[in-house]
């Protein structure tokens, strides 16, 4: 553990509580995609079939639980909850998002650490997660209706991934024999997708505007 694991973890939480209480509070999913949320929950579940069988610590545990519930609860109110699925926008967030779901699994049983199960799931969690986000960024360029915490929410996203590039950077430096390459370039990948949203987010916060992605 370092400083830049433990932010890029806080911040990964705050990310899931901002849109935990945009939720809670304001019972609205307005502008968040459906899509992408259902891509997370199955990120999580294949990343953490080891939960109950390989015991790392008591922080990675809880970590591990907090976004198991957190991802499926979120599907679960966007698809059920009486209020809030009527605020959600189907018929903007219409991205494919099962079709990359066999590309990434593809990816994960050709190119991979070691080929036993778990490990074939750990890696296409990876792949996953860095292409989740897609469906959200193309919900945000169709409707330009981005609310703050919506806003807040895709930022903090994006720079849990940064921190933990950070933190790889540190540890490759720190800790003899320390190269993952599916994880890097995974990693720097998902950040990528995030650049243009960046880009974006400051300008609307420098010159104290409405955040609106071009469509």
């Amino acid at each position: 553990m370092n400083i830049f694991r433990l932010a890029g973890d806080m911040t990964h939480l705050a990310s899931v509580l901002v849109l935990l209480l945009k939720i809670h509070t304001i019972k609205s999913c307005a502008g968040i995609s459906l899509k992408t949320q259902e891509l997370y929950a199955l990120v999580f579940a294949t990343r953490y079939l080891d939960i109950f069988t390989h015991y790392v610590s008591f922080y990675n545990t809880v970590m591990k639980l907090i976004f198991l519930g957190s991802s499926f609860s979120i599907v679960w109110y966007m698809r059920r909850h009486k209020l809030v699925r009527r605020s959600y926008d189907k018929d903007h967030d219409t991205f494919r998002h099962f079709f990359i779901v066999l590309p990434c699994l593809v990816l994960a049983l050709l190119i991979h650490e070691k080929f036993t199960f778990t490990e074939v799931m750990w890696t296409f969690s990876l792949y996953l997660e860095a292409v989740a986000i897609v469906p959200q960024l193309v919900l945000l360029q169709r409707t330009r209706n981005i609310d703050n915490l919506t806003g807040q929410y895709v930022f903090l996203l994006g720079a849990y991934r940064a921190l933990y590039i950070l933190n790889w950077v540190y540890r490759f430096f720190t800790e003899t024999h320390y190269v993952h390459w599916i994880t890097w370039i995974s990693g720097i990948v998902q950040t990528l997708l995030y650049a243009d949203f960046f880009y974006y987010y400051f300008q609307s916060w420098k010159n104290n505007v409405k955040l609106e992605l071009p469509a």
